[in-house]
């Protein structure tokens, strides 16, 4: 996302809805990789359990 695409945002929807939106967007790879390693770690304790 670029500089002036946040201004735009900011400006049209307000501050909190710009900068929400540009945090979702920037963290949503890393929740992915957050959630897969949480499924693998998952499935190593079910493995280990049995």
């Amino acid at each position: 996302m670029q500089y002036n695409e946040i201004v735009n945002l900011v400006g049209n929807m307000g501050f909190p809805i710009g900068i929400t939106l540009y945090v979702l967007i920037r963290l949503e790879s890393k929740m992915d990789k957050l959630n897969e390693s949480i499924n693998k770690l998952t499935n190593v304790i079910d493995y280990n359990k049995e």
